[in-house]
């Protein structure tokens, strides 16, 4: 029998136990784990919101209904803010991306400038979500509520809402909304039963409209809501309220977070620390998050404002 010499394996082999799967640092790694067990929450939430709005799918508010303001600008107009929001926060992501190219580069210069423009949209888009959030919890046109908490909104003959601004100070010379007035269920409901022409409806894919008899009918045990919170809602089933606030609130805060910490690498970055670690790693462990955060609004601007 033949004498026989088992190779051992290199110290160079990856199955040896010398080299590193993937070539990947442990603070990627790290961020990683973290984005996955990050997706898995906000696919909880959002699977819980379509749940909850397809069991209620024909009352739920329309978006386009709700979502109708832009600074600076009168009248209506529909979901135009929440475009340019998410424009904005898509543009940082491009933004971070060069952010990362400048620094496997070793730019300086653009790593500075890249990282900059992409704090400055990470501001623009909390304080666009902040002015969003503002309109929302003030109101827009007020609401009538039934004894059920069924939500009806005052409409004209022609199907259009009118504000209780409209419909308390007249037609001609009323606001178009009323975020500076607090109206009482008096005054409110004694201009409604003074105009025969007016309607109530119920907001949502059905839009059911009441009839002059049912209407006057639900005004015995009514109230009126201004606005919305978590107890009440003007713009139609509670839950949406809700679920606006805890959603986009959520993500709200993942995108100030992300702003922290680009500003931290972009002051690091200033000073030179990464200059003199000969590489720019933690650039593109930010913008991993970042990129996240932007991917989930996607998903988000798609439930809420979309579909």
């Amino acid at each position: 029998m033949s004498d026989t010499t088992m190779e051992m394996p290199h110290k160079g082999k990856v199955w040896g136990g010398g080299g590193r799967p993937l070539g990947s640092p442990y603070g990627k790694l790290m961020m990683w784990f973290f984005l996955i067990s990050d997706a898995l929450t906000f696919s909880g939430f959002l699977a819980a919101y379509g749940m909850i709005r397809f069991k209620d799918y024909l009352t739920w508010p329309v978006a386009e209904d709700v979502f109708t303001h832009f600074p600076f600008l009168t009248g209506d107009h529909p979901l135009l803010y929440v475009a340019l929001m998410t424009f904005i926060l898509i543009m940082s992501s491009v933004t971070m991306v060069l952010a990362v190219d400048a620094g496997n580069h070793m730019n300086k210069k653009g790593v500075t400038l890249w990282l900059l423009l992409t704090v400055v949209g990470g501001l623009i888009f909390v304080g666009s979500q902040a002015w969003e959030w503002y309109h929302f919890i003030i109101g827009d046109k007020g609401a009538i509520e039934f004894h059920d908490r069924t939500i009806a909104h005052v409409v004209n003959a022609d199907g259009e809402t009118i504000s209780f601004s409209q419909l308390v100070h007249g037609m001609e010379h009323g606001h178009a909304s009323n975020h500076d007035d607090v109206f009482s269920k008096e005054e409110v409901f004694e201009a409604f039963k003074a105009d025969n022409s007016l309607a109530l409806k119920i907001p949502g894919k059905a839009g059911e409209t009441l009839t002059r008899s049912e209407a006057m009918a639900e005004l015995a045990n009514a109230d009126v809501v201004q606005g919305a919170n978590m107890e009440r809602n003007e713009y139609g089933h509670q839950q949406f309220a809700n679920f606006f606030f805890f959603i986009t609130g959520f993500h709200g805060f993942h995108v100030f977070s992300g702003v922290v910490f680009n500003f931290i690498v972009f002051y690091n970055v200033l000073l030179g620390t990464y200059e003199r670690r000969g590489h720019y790693k933690m650039v593109e462990k930010v913008g991993l998050y970042w990129h996240f955060v932007d991917l989930v609004w996607v998903f988000v601007f798609t439930f809420f404002y979309l579909v």
